[in-house]
Parts: C-alpha cells; structure tokens; sequence
C-alpha cells in the first residue's frame, strides 16, 4: 500500500483529495502546514479555526493527521522575496514562489522523510505519466499558472485528486460525505496569510513615500500614498476625478527614481498596451521546447483569469522576449507569463518590462 501524505488547508479541496485517495486504497497521512504566524485582535491564531477544521476532516475520514510549521521557511524564502519586490515597485506573485519553496520543497521533503511515495494538495491541475503539468478540467478553477516554477522530478512524486472534477463535483462529493467543510467558503488572498486590508498590511513592513502623481507631460495632477500601493492598469483609488474630459484615469507607469506615479486617461490609452514583454527567471517544467537563442511559438498568460494570448518567445538561458501576436494590456513588471502548448504548461518567467 503506497503511503501518500495530504497538505490538508482547512478547505473542501484538499480534504475531498484526502478522501478520494483514502477510498483508492493509499495510506494516507494528512498533515497541516502553519506557515504564517499571527494573532488576531483576541489574541487569538489566525490559523486556529483551520486546524480545527483539518482535524474534524481528517476524524471523519479515517486518517491520522499532523500539524508542521514552516513558519521561519516562508519568512526566508517567500515573504522577504515580496516584500522586496514591492519596495522595488514591482507587483510579485507570492503563490508561484510559496508553490516552489513550501509546498513542493519544504513539505514534499517532509513527506518523503516520513516514508511517503507521493505527497498530495487540492490544485485543479493534472500530470501525466511523463511528469507533464496539464490544465486542470475546470476551467474556472484551473491552477496550472501557479505552478508554473515546479519541475518535473517534483511532479512525479505529487498527486492531484481533484484535477479532473468541477468545483460543484467537489463540493458534491465532500456534502455526500458528510463533510463538515463541504460549504466553506473558499481561501482567497495572500499565500498562507490570506485576505488582508492591503495598504495597511504592507504599511506594517514598509516605510510609505508619497509622492506626485502625474499625467505622460509631467502635470502634476495630485499625490499617491507610495509607490509599492499601485498596479499597472489600475483605477480605483488614484483621486485625480475632476482632470481632464472625465474619462477615468489609470496606471500606465511608476518612475521609482522621481517617485512618481504616471497615469494616463482612457481604458483603452496606447500608454496601457504593450507588443513586447521582456523576461527574466524563465524556468522550465521539463526540457525547453527550443535551444537557446532561437524562438518557438507558444501560448501565454499574463495574469491567472487571463485567456491564452499567442506570442513568440525568444530566450536565451533565464532571460528572454515576448512579441505578442496582440498587444496586451497593463504588462505588469514583477508578475508571471506562463508558457503553453495545448493543455500542457511549460514553465513560463518573470515580466521585467
């Protein structure tokens, strides 16, 4: 009997993966990971009513479970990452890099020193025989652009169970179960901190420097609250309503050396569109569809809700060009492209420019 050890969140995911692999025949073994440690205003973990919530599943289910911390593991490697990135003006992905470091390193080497074969997580994603990352089946919750950073060696010893359902099947499944998480609501936010007041959250970690905001000819049109609080292409909360013909303003650019905010009026501004998007960080699944230096023809996203775009890329080793088949609106710095071909995710890299 092959022993697979679940990260189990607290969610309806990962605790039907749990119970699917338990009704296939596995030893399993589902393990909590407490990797952000806080205290709400009670004095109280934030974690707590996750743990609760894993140990309720885990007794209904049948399963020993145990609790890690790799709390010191996300300090070092993942949120000191995003908060550089920020300060340096760049909008990160924590989830990509939390994937890569946690979930598949951190615990998948734990999995592996307690006598696992395989670990297992709720991702709606699937892999193959060859250790290919594929599109998971529903295509309102497929995570493939998430795990983008992992290899193929990784995949092979992970387990996706809910991969080839639906939400609602998953739902249906943990309801008929008698799950008692079978309609909680699904964890959204920051990678093991979860939904957070942004500003304020960031505002903990990192000194603020307004500064002016101000349109492509340099008219200064008001004052932004500091640099790291803005996104490429955003709208909400730039203040400027009263300039211009009354169309709303947006982000088109940040100047981090005049510490300026550059916005431009109009969703539809050249300003916001880009035909190129230059990469650093590419990393690979498995081997690259083409040698260095030359380019291949590919599918891409540039945000996670995003539809494939069509691009050619040219790379050579980490670094490399998109040339977009369309230009592509608010090409954020510090965000992922993630490559495919079909319903295979390559890899991808990090937006620069």
């Amino acid at each position: 009997m092959s022993r697979v050890v679940v990260g189990l969140s607290g969610g309806v995911d990962s605790a039907v993966s749990a119970l699917l692999l338990k009704r296939q025949g596995f030893d399993v073994i589902g393990v909590f990971m407490n990797n952000w440690e806080e205290k709400d205003e009670n004095g109280i973990c934030t974690s707590q009513q996750d743990w609760n919530d894993v140990q309720d599943v885990c007794e209904q289910i049948g399963i020993p479970y145990y609790a890690v911390n790799f709390a010191k593991e996300y300090e070092e490697r993942v949120f000191s990452h995003f908060l550089r990135e920020y300060q340096a003006g760049r909008t990160p992905n924590p989830d990509v890099l939390c994937n890569r470091e946690i979930k598949f390193k951190a615990f998948l080497d734990y999995a592996m020193k307690i006598g696992a074969e395989y670990m297992a997580t709720g991702h709606f994603v699937k892999t193959n025989a060859e250790g290919q990352l594929l599109r998971g089946d529903d295509p309102g919750k497929e995570q493939s652009y998430f795990l983008y950073m992992l290899k193929k060696s990784q995949l092979k010893k992970s387990l996706f169970p809910v991969g080839g359902l639906l939400k609602s099947q998953v739902r249906a499944i943990a309801k008929e179960a008698g799950l008692t998480i079978h309609d909680k609501k699904d964890s959204t936010g920051i990678c093991f901190i979860g939904e957070r007041r942004f500003k304020q959250f960031l505002k903990n970690y990192l000194p603020t420097q307004p500064g002016d905001m101000v349109t492509m000819d340099g008219e200064v049109l008001g004052r932004h609250d500091g640099l790291m609080y803005y996104t490429i292409g955003q709208r909400k909360g730039l203040g400027s309503g009263g300039h211009g013909d009354g169309r709303s303003w947006f982000v088109a650019r940040k100047d981090m050396d005049l510490n300026q905010l550059i916005v431009v009026q109009g969703e539809d501004h050249p300003s916001l569109y880009k035909e190129k998007a230059k990469l650093n960080q590419i990393t690979w699944i498995d081997t690259p569809p083409v040698a260095d230096g030359q380019h291949t023809d590919l599918s891409v996203k540039l945000r996670y809700r995003q539809k494939d775009q069509k691009a050619i890329l040219t790379f050579n080793g980490e670094v490399g060009e998109l040339i977009f088949d369309t230009p592509q609106r608010a090409v954020t710095p510090g965000q992922s492209a993630v490559f495919y071909q079909g319903s295979v995710c390559l890899g991808g890299g990090i937006v620069i420019d």
